[in-house]
């Protein structure tokens, strides 16, 4: 990963029960999801529990403007990497990748 900051859009929260607990500095894990057979760049998200959390957006619809799809950070990951949550709304956060 290079040294520009890159942000992402982390939905699916509403899905694994996790906008109760996730708070604006908290550090999640992202995962690449190579077995998921709906997106062949998916990123899974896992809090320090290794509960999954979410997924990073890969869709135009779902992409909050200013942030990366899962599609544009996939390969400039590691299998495993982490981010920091900036914002809240909804069932959605933007983090930044670190």
């Amino acid at each position: 990963m290079d040294d520009e900051k890159m942000f992402i859009t982390i939905n699916h929260l509403d899905d694994y029960g996790s906008t109760v607990y996730l708070r604006v500095g908290q550090k999640l894990k992202l995962k690449k999801d190579r077995d998921n057979c709906y997106d062949d760049e998916a990123i899974a998200v896992y809090d320090s529990h290794d509960t999954k959390t979410g997924y990073v957006a890969n869709s135009v619809s779902t992409v909050a403007r200013g942030t990366l799809s899962s599609g544009r950070v996939y390969d400039r990951i590691a299998e495993e990497s982490e981010c920091l949550i900036r914002f809240i709304y909804d069932d959605m956060l933007i983090a930044q990748v670190v």
